[in-house]
């Protein structure tokens, strides 16, 4: 590792052993899968000599893994490499922060994984992109509870919410990020702008600087791409030869025509807002309809069963017992228990019916009983944009699985080439499922790395 003039301080975290040319004059603190060097502002630490042209490439002593991406797949497929084989050299790249997505997950929390899908058939039915492909080996390998008792034997205790959502039992993403990274830690200011492959099945990846007047190119034996739904992930897939189904975005709210509907603000399965409808259920709807809504222009026309647990005969006799028992009373304050609807909702109801709420229930015509049965059972709301869900930000699109074998997640194009995470062509529904596909996905290609690492040396 050589140092050259650069104009802003970073952590650089190298796995492996730190070679002999490395100054001792600045303080290196030892962690259980490298060495985390504080840079002066007045130094640049590099992996390779800063060079203009690929054939200069610098070449690490032993093999060299480069993990494109600095999040939960990528760390995760680091720390399972380098655990293989500890001779191996990993370089994690990332651009921005590391596991900033981890950390401000489930509102800080982060929504580990899924506690209520012990089946591997039922848990690969909450990816819209990717239930027919994830119910082979790929959960069986690490599932969900693979994913727990990892970090359980890594100290940090976890609990399971009524819903099936996994948290850290501290309620803080910290707990989550801390363990990461002290297995592996990466601070880096560098951006892989292109890549290409070498000679001998090697790798030549072009990093750009802060400083436009850097470069360097590194050459890794085993490249692991895990940079989620970015376009950068994607240009470096097309540049290795692959394709890649455009992105567009999954996991959303909907913004809803109706000047009434922010007066009814509250928690539930789905929830009003001032802008529209959330809540767990529209937002896997918004999942599988991703793709639908987007060619719309995310135009559409809502229809919500209110009521799904009765039909819509069962609700009319409902209605019409409640007349009968209630008929001096105002319909607003006697809604029949059976709807399971707050007060609010109901008034709502009788509103867009055009149902005087000060009427009782003795005028209430039939025709009227029949048209809120009705409303019930297919209210409609006008869909007229998509809102943001800060929580999960979550891309449809990416690499083809078709291109990758599930098995090892090397490319089918491509040896030594891996990808993992939101960069391929898979997606969850909120509750924990698509951070569980990056565990997932990040140790079968650590998994796979380190053994031919290992095989490597023998």
């Amino acid at each position: 590792m050589s140092l050259k003039s650069g104009l802003a301080s970073f952590f650089l975290l190298k796995f492996g052993s730190l070679s002999s040319s490395t100054s001792t004059s600045t303080a290196v603190r030892r962690c259980n899968f490298g060495h985390l060097r504080p840079v002066p502002p007045s130094k640049r630490a590099f992996t390779c000599l800063a060079t203009s042209s690929p054939q200069t490439a610098e070449k690490s002593d032993g093999e060299l893994l480069v993990v494109v991406g600095g999040g939960a797949a990528g760390v995760y497929g680091a720390i399972r490499a380098k655990s293989l084989a500890p001779h191996l050299n990993v370089l994690v790249v990332e651009k921005g922060k590391l596991l900033s997505k981890v950390k401000i997950s489930g509102g800080g929390r982060c929504n580990v994984t899924n506690g209520h899908c012990p089946d591997t058939k039922i848990l690969a039915e909450h990816y819209p992109r990717g239930h027919r492909e994830l119910k082979g080996s790929f959960f069986n390998t690490h599932g969900p509870g693979d994913t727990m008792s990892w970090f359980t034997d890594h100290g940090v205790a976890l609990k399971i919410e009524e819903d099936g959502r996994v948290f850290p039992i501290t309620n803080n993403s910290s707990s989550i990020v801390d363990c990461l990274l002290s297995e592996a830690r990466e601070r880096g200011g560098k951006t892989v702008t292109s890549v290409s492959a070498g000679v001998q099945g090697k790798f030549i990846l072009k990093v750009e600087k802060r400083s436009v007047e850097f470069l360097e190119y590194l050459e890794a034996d085993y490249l692991l791409i895990a940079s989620g739904g970015s376009r950068q992930g994607y240009d470096l897939a097309v540049q290795l030869g692959h394709s890649i189904v455009d992105g567009v975005p999954s996991l959303f709210t909907f913004k809803i025509k109706d000047p009434l509907l922010s007066e009814l603000s509250g928690l539930g399965p789905m929830l009003v807002t001032h802008w529209g409808l959330s809540g767990p259920v529209i937002l896997r709807l918004s999942a599988w309809g991703a793709r639908d809504l987007f060619r719309a222009g995310y135009k559409a026309l809502l229809m919500v069963d209110v009521v799904p647990d009765l039909n819509i005969e069962d609700m009319k006799a409902i209605l019409s017992q409640q007349k009968q028992k209630f008929s001096k009373q105002k319909v607003l304050n006697s809604c029949p228990s059976e709807f399971q609807i707050v007060k609010r909702f109901w008034k709502y109801m009788l509103d867009r019916e055009g149902l005087n709420c000060d009427t009782l229930w003795a005028s209430v015509s039939n025709n009227s009983i029949n048209s809120v049965a009705y409303l019930l059972k297919h209210c409609t709301f006008e869909v007229v944009g998509k809102g943001q869900y800060k929580d999960e930000f979550v891309t449809a699109g990416g690499v083809p699985l078709s291109e990758i074998s599930l098995k090892t997640m090397e490319s089918k194009i491509r040896p030594n080439l891996f990808f993992a995470g939101e960069v391929l062509n898979v997606d969850g529904v909120t509750g924990g499922f698509n951070f569980q596909n990056a565990w997932s996905g990040g140790y079968i290609a650590g998994t796979t790395i380190g053994e031919l690492a290992a095989k490597a040396v023998c």
